[in-house]
């Protein structure tokens, strides 16, 4: 009899800890790493320096909470506007600033979306997610999801930056357990960069069609005795 593989809410966990760690480590081109234990808590808050939550529904509901200390807000700002081309004497100092708010809350839209695809193909399971909402905090606010749940559970996560700055990953949902009963493919999504970088290496070394019509023309002219 085939052993059915069941997912819980820790392994939809670990997939949200390996988005955060894989987009800003592309996206700062600095690693950024999570712990390998977790912590089971009662409610979700924003805490200070900066606070960011973002709610997702669909085949699950949940709220996802990252806070983040000033320092690592400040890094993980800094970084990614260096990677994109930005001067340093042009950034932001000052955690505060709406440009950090603003590019922290770029980089949680793409971790997010990137675990919603992740979802969608691993689990076959659709959910959305609305925009993440970035505040700069001087107090801890506390944070609940707007529906019944029936078992709710909380995690939270450390993470760490390139330079040692922390910052935590808040998760909250129903306790859930998804059965897999039969096997089906895993599509790999289209990579849009991917395809773009392959199409200009083919226009860097293309095939050479004019040596090979010449090749041809030659051949016909040794047929006419030419």
């Amino acid at each position: 009899m085939k052993k059915t593989k069941v997912i819980t809410t820790d392994d939809i966990l670990l997939k949200l800890c390996q988005s955060f760690s894989s987009v800003l480590t592309a996206a700062t081109d600095s690693p950024v790493s999570y712990s390998a234990m977790v912590q089971k808590i009662n409610k979700t808050s924003l805490k200070p320096d900066i606070g960011c939550f973002v709610l997702f529904d669909g085949g699950f509901t949940g709220l996802v909470v990252t806070n983040f200390s000033h320092q690592a807000a400040l890094e993980l700002y800094q970084d990614y506007m260096l990677k994109m081309g930005m001067s340093a004497d042009d950034l932001a100092i000052h955690h505060s600033s709406d440009e950090v708010a603003d590019v922290l809350g770029e980089l949680m839209n793409q971790v997010v979306g990137d675990f919603t695809r992740k979802i969608r193909r691993e689990l076959q399971v659709s959910i959305t997610q609305n925009q993440p909402k970035m505040l700069a905090l001087n107090k801890q606010i506390l944070l609940s999801v707007d529906t019944n749940l029936d078992r709710p559970q909380a995690r939270r996560v450390s993470f760490t930056t390139e330079k040692n700055n922390i910052f935590y990953l808040e998760l909250a949902m129903d306790k859930t357990e998804f059965i897999q009963l039969e096997e089906f493919d895993q599509h790999e999504e289209c990579d849009p960069d991917r395809i773009i970088e392959a199409a200009q290496q083919g226009s860097r070394n293309p095939s050479n069609p004019v040596s090979a019509a010449t090749d041809v023309d030659l051949d016909l002219l040794d047929e006419l005795g030419i």
